[in-house]
């Protein structure tokens, strides 16, 4: 992932860019979500990994499914992939542009696993305390992980938080060791 996050950070970085100077932030967005889930079709992957397949058949064929979800700029950047071979990043330059718009906007998508379920309280609750230590707004998608025992596990970037029974265990047991 590291390698491919390396490669995709200029194309990622420049797209933000982009869409910050014309104000289109979501379109980029959509768009870039769009083309990743078109790349991670396995039918579709095949074809773009198939080196019979030209850089010319592969941007008339992308731009045609693409058609309805990508303006002017979306398709040239789509065809500057074709062209530099880097088609495949996509899925990893849609990531790093959600993290760079989130970054801009001052909130950060977390996931969190807990063992049961929140109420709504309880989730408000935890919203704001999270919020107050990781000093922004947060985005949380929640789910039930029964494995965790008790507790929650956190993810935020690259920031792990393990408050779970299962973590604290598993520390134990590595002290014991």
């Amino acid at each position: 992932m590291s390698e491919l996050a390396t490669l995709a950070r200029p194309y990622a970085a420049a797209a933000f860019k982009r869409s910050k100077e014309t104000n289109s932030t979501e379109k980029w967005s959509k768009s870039l979500a769009f083309m990743s889930a078109v790349l991670n079709d396995k039918e579709m992957s095949v074809v773009v990994d198939n080196p019979k397949v030209s850089k010319q058949g592969l941007s008339a064929l992308m731009l045609d499914i693409c058609q309805e979800q990508v303006d002017e700029e979306g398709a040239n950047f789509l065809k500057l992939l074709v062209q530099n071979n880097r088609l495949t990043l996509a899925p990893t330059i849609s990531t790093l542009f959600e993290a760079y718009k989130a970054e801009s906007e001052g909130y950060v998508d977390v996931e969190v696993a807990t063992a049961y379920a929140f109420s709504k309280e309880e989730k408000q609750s935890f919203t704001s305390t999270l919020e107050k230590t990781l000093s922004k707004k947060v985005r949380m998608k929640v789910s039930v992980d029964k494995s965790l025992i008790g507790g929650v596990l956190v993810r935020a970037g690259d920031r792990v938080i393990d408050g779970s029974i299962k973590g604290q265990l598993q520390h134990m047991q590595k002290a014991l060791q």
